[in-house]
């Protein structure tokens, strides 16, 4: 007998064998799958993208370093300015990184009462542009059924608005995101995801179960792909077979190249997630010393946002410790691509430590001394580059800072690894969403710092608060790769998010039909022909697999 017959019988009883798990599986995965999509492409979607506009004008407004003192506020995780409604700005201030944000009035230092529930509904009204009435808040700080860990940030605030349709917002005020948005409808879909998809109704304690039991049952799909591949190649028919056995046959040809796409991947992610559990790695940075911040920046508020286009002011920690002015200075272009920084030690600096600052700038300020108390003032900015994306004054002194967004990046991922520099390969601006950085963090822009070993990781930081966003080690990144293209089908991205789920939408349920329903149908008839005792059934059946 050839080897081309004896591997086209070993793959027929095999694929045979196989027909009933792998097709269940594929039934089970395959609809599971399509709800994802659904909620994709039905589920409730916020109705503005961009955060609220806002304009930071400070112009004699009261220091916040004495508003802090006043509250007895002597550190906190987080000092910045946020939109508020109407268009002005609040500052907001974190002293518990799990409780809610504080919030103070710039003009006169007054606190805002039930500040951070009330940014929450501001936040939610805008991105939803709804005008519903609200019927239940509440600060969420764990995840659970209905706000899983995939959407990462935490604390939010859950609220609840009126209607027959259960809209529900997660806020995470910190970051000015919408975290999520269901609806009655959207959590059905996701409760049919985690019981199908995910299995999360097994107890943690049998956890080693589910993944035994979903490994074999996702392993018995890339077998029966693999074996129909192998029947498709060693057995040739001249003709089409009638039937159910014809259009399984010509399905194969399309279908099983998906197939094997999903259950490889699928199986590479079980088989990651069990190794080390998934979580968020979002981290506040340490308190900073914000009694120390004892110069007035809003008294030279003119000068500094003079032909300048401000978009934040937050007060965070310097690479030595200082407490620093971070003033966020508007794009003057759209966002894309990014600054890199290549090697170790970032490049050598220039002697007056001042680099990415407007020489031009600083030497004309320099030919006229200033004498007036505003010719002084401007003075003191008149270096600072105009735009950005930040620059740096010390808190203390009001003195312009040598930091750049860049080494700012570099001493907030050096905080959470506790690595010297000289193990960083790479820091970069991140301006888009991609498998390394995914969406869920919702958080841009934002400095990518890669590490080689012996931390072996890439820091996704955020330099406006001090906070490290995500965390990803070296030996993680593949599967991030494999379950963003070869998954979720990211590689279909040119054509659009809407498209790209329609696409992988057909091709489920083209595997659901042809593959699954059709297959089923085949082996149940050769099972009971089987039981009937027709010697020419499982022939016949193992043709139609061919």
């Amino acid at each position: 007998m050839s080897t081309k017959n004896t591997l086209a019988r070993w793959s027929n009883s095999k694929h045979a064998w196989l027909a009933l798990v792998a097709g269940i599986s594929l039934l089970i995965w395959g609809v599971s799958g399509l709800t994802h999509i659904a909620m994709v492409l039905f589920g409730p979607q916020q109705a503005v993208f961009m955060p609220p506009p806002a304009r930071v004008a400070l112009d004699d407004a009261r220091p916040i370093a004495e508003t802090l003192a006043e509250h007895g506020i002597a550190k906190a995780s987080a000092v910045k300015t946020v939109a508020a409604p109407g268009g002005g700005v609040l500052w907001q201030v974190t002293t518990e990184p799990m409780g809610p944000r504080r919030y103070f009035r710039p003009a006169d230092g007054s606190e805002v009462r039930d500040g951070d529930k009330a940014q929450a509904e501001f936040l939610a009204r805008h991105y939803l542009a709804t005008d519903r009435a609200l019927t239940s808040a509440r600060l969420q700080t764990g995840f659970d059924d209905d706000y899983p860990w995939v959407n990462r940030l935490l604390p939010v605030w859950k609220l609840t608005f009126a209607g027959d349709d259960g809209l529900t917002a997660y806020v995470h005020t910190e970051s000015a995101s919408l975290a999520a948005v269901n609806t009655t409808g959207k959590e059905r879909l996701q409760a049919v995801f985690r019981t199908l998809h995910t299995w999360e109704w097994v107890p943690e304690s049998m956890d080693w179960l589910r993944v035994v039991v979903i490994a074999v049952m996702v392993g018995s799909l890339l077998a029966m792909a693999l074996t129909g591949i192998a029947l498709l190649v060693t057995v040739r028919r001249r003709k089409r077979a009638p039937g159910a056995r014809g259009w399984h046959r010509i399905a194969g040809y399309v279908l099983a190249l998906p197939l094997i796409m999903f259950s490889v991947s699928g199986l590479y992610h079980l088989v990651q997630s069990a190794l080390v559990t998934p979580q968020s790695q979002l981290r506040m940075g340490a308190p900073i010393d914000v009694a120390s911040g004892k110069w007035p920046l809003e008294r030279d508020w003119a000068a500094l946002a003079k032909d300048r286009d401000i978009a934040a002011v937050s007060l965070v920690e310097g690479g030595d410790g200082r407490p620093l002015y971070r003033i966020a200075l508007a794009p003057k272009g759209p966002m894309g691509g990014g600054e890199h920084d290549h090697g170790a030690g970032g490049g050598a600096k220039p002697a007056h430590g001042m680099a990415g600052h407007d020489h031009a700038a600083m030497m004309a300020a320099q030919a006229k001394a200033p004498t007036t108390p505003a010719e002084i003032r401007e003075a003191r900015f008149a270096g600072i580059k105009p735009d950005g994306p930040a620059i740096y004054l010390d808190a203390a002194t009001g003195a312009v800072a040598p930091e750049s967004d860049k080494e700012l990046a570099r001493a907030i991922a050096r905080r959470f690894t506790g690595a010297p520099d000289s193990t960083i390969a790479r820091v970069e601006l991140v301006t888009r969403f991609g498998p390394d950085y995914d969406f869920r963090n919702k958080r841009l822009p934002v400095w990518r710092v890669d590490y080689t070993d012996p931390v072996d990781a890439t820091l996704f930081v955020d330099t406006g608060a001090g906070v490290l966003v995500d965390r990803v080690a070296g030996w993680e990144r593949p599967e991030r790769y494999v379950f963003s293209f070869v998954h979720k089908w990211n590689f279909l991205f040119p054509i659009g998010r809407i498209g790209l789920n329609v696409v992988v939408g057909i091709f489920a349920i083209a595997l659901i039909g042809f593959m699954a329903g059709l297959g089923l149908r085949m082996d149940l008839k050769r099972r009971l022909r089987g039981r009937a005792g027709t010697p020419s059934a499982v022939q016949a059946t193992g043709k139609a697999r061919s």
